[in-house]
């Protein structure tokens, strides 16, 4: 028989059986896993447009014409 394992969260430095949660505050752990989740994706697309964005400004200093004097 396979021993099962608890599953715990750690809020604000302190550690919590999820098993001992209610169920609201289970589904909040939920929800911040979920927007944690975005979060990230969504930093890792501004760093692809960032990205994108300083090649772009690269590539228009090179075509401009360069100033004479």
């Amino acid at each position: 028989m396979a021993e099962q394992q608890s599953q715990t969260v750690t809020i604000n430095g302190t550690e919590y059986n999820l098993n001992d949660l209610s169920e609201n505050a289970r589904h909040q752990v939920t929800n911040l896993h979920v927007t944690d989740q975005e979060i990230a994706r969504l930093q890792q697309q501004l760093a692809i447009c960032q990205t994108a964005r300083t090649a772009y400004a690269r590539a228009l200093a090179e075509e401009l014409p360069k100033e004479a004097h």
